[in-house]
């Protein structure tokens, strides 16, 4: 349900505009003064706003609100005959104006209008960036909106954004869609794991080093801040670096200078910084265990990446998503999960948030026989995972184990398609005995495969 921000310091008015919003099956949000009104804009998709108000006008409104998101389409509502003060409305970015007394149809046909202008303009947004992405952004809840909204502000802004949320809500892909929206799209994007890198190397590999510099180091290298020069350079996990990079680290954003270790030159670099953390970063700064001048420094703008749990009604979408990508990486045609199965992983905790969930779903494509996938392949991945002993890698993919069987699995059903089902022939074209075939099929849940009308 799309929610429409009122604004007007008359509660007549104000009533008035909310039965009519509601009549449109819309949901209104009520702001008695223009200052009320930026606070409640997060979640709204149209703006009706008074121009006569005490302390910030309508037109002064318009102005604040398109600084945080130039696509929200404002209404003005006007007195009769000011025709001078609807010219400035629009110059200052208004949709449209309406004076008042107001016909009611007149009302709700712009309202109507406003509101499909902003669908239109999110979605181009959201189809240049998954353009630029190369991959679909699956995600329409008002939690996730929010998100994509603040992404689409800040994008275009040369500052530094720290990305907040817990393990597996997709932090990586909004650090990414923050790249592809900004004036740096084309440079380079490159990514460091703070957490992957004992601390007595993560200097060298983000700001490079000298030969010689240290043992081992047999020829001088770039590091990432130099790799991303002209682009991105995305810290992951970036609470995980040690106290002396993070001084180092500190310099780098506010000089725009680096040193690598062992030489005595600095070099000018020209990169925007995106972090991202599953931590409370402030938190950890107020305990002494981060920088302080280090958590301003990167959180000029803090996004923060909702749970899974609080956007379930993204989980179908998303996990037909998993199903169509994961059928066409294993070769498999027509995958698709049931409505049962669908509504199965709605109702199911994810702790590990959309890894997780996307986790689930490839190894439910990679174990099944194609076509419908049903419920009860969630009961089975869920006595497998039990079972896995710890198989499942810490970041929530397949296990190298799990990836070579689904690969053998996709390579076997297409080559028994290939012959349409003749087990010798394919046996013979993957350089298998039939037997050792027919092994594979059972261990693959193909009890019903096709048998041999030449045998």
């Amino acid at each position: 349900m799309s929610r429409v921000l009122l604004v007007d310091d008359e509660p007549a008015l104000l009533f008035t505009l909310s039965q009519l919003v509601k009549s449109r099956g819309l949901e209104p949000v009520v702001a008695h003064s223009a200052k009320e009104a930026l606070q409640k804009l997060d979640g709204v998709d149209g703006v009706v706003t008074d121009y006569s108000m005490p302390g910030m006008d309508g037109v002064e409104l318009v102005q604040a609100i398109h600084e945080r998101d130039e696509s929200l389409p404002v209404v003005m509502l006007t007195a009769h005959g000011s025709e001078r003060i609807a010219v400035r409305a629009m110059k200052s970015g208004a949709y449209e104006y309406v004076t008042k007394p107001f016909d009611i149809d007149e009302m709700s046909l712009v309202i109507d209008r406003a509101l499909e202008t902003r669908a239109l303009r999110v979605q181009n947004r959201r189809l240049t960036a998954e353009k630029a992405l190369g991959r679909a952004i699956v995600g329409d809840s008002a939690a996730m909106r929010r998100v994509l909204e603040a992404v689409n502000r800040v994008g275009p802004k040369d500052i530094t954004v720290l990305v907040r949320g817990e393990t597996g809500t997709g932090k990586e892909l909004i650090a990414s869609l923050i790249h592809a929206q900004s004036r740096r799209a084309a440079g380079p994007l490159v990514r460091f794991n703070c957490a992957a890198i004992p601390g007595e190397l993560a200097e060298a590999e983000l700001f490079g080093h000298a030969r010689g510099a240290f043992t081992g180091a047999a020829q001088a290298r770039r590091g990432f801040f130099s790799e991303a020069n002209g682009g991105t350079l995305v810290l992951d996990e970036v609470g995980e670096l040690p106290g002396p990079v993070q001084a180092k680290l500190l310099r780098a954003l506010q000089e725009g200078e680096i040193q690598p270790v062992g030489a005595g030159r600095v070099e000018k670099v020209d990169v925007r910084v995106v972090a991202c953390t599953n931590r409370d970063l402030l938190a950890e700064a107020r305990e002494r265990r981060f920088r302080e001048d280090l958590y301003y420094r990167l959180a000029v703008v803090e996004l923060v990446v909702p749970p899974l749990h609080e956007h379930r009604e993204d989980i179908p979408a998303l996990a037909m998503e998993f199903a169509r990508r994961y059928g066409e990486r294993f070769g498999m045609t027509g995958v698709h999960l049931s409505p049962e199965l669908i509504q199965a992983l709605q109702r199911a905790d994810w702790p590990g948030n959309v890894r997780e969930l996307e986790n689930a779903v490839a190894r439910m494509v990679a174990l099944s026989g194609g076509g419908e996938i049903g419920l009860p392949a969630l009961t089975g991945q869920a006595s497998r995972t039990a079972d896995a002993g710890g198989e499942q890698t810490p970041d929530g993919t397949l296990s190298l184990r799990e990836q070579v069987e689904a690969l053998e699995r996709s390579v076997i059903v297409r080559t028994l398609s290939a012959v349409s089902g003749n087990q010798s022939e394919a046996a013979r074209r993957l350089g298998l005995s039939r037997g050792s075939l027919i092994d594979r099929l059972k261990k693959y849940g193909f009890a019903g495969a096709p048998i041999d009308s030449t045998e």
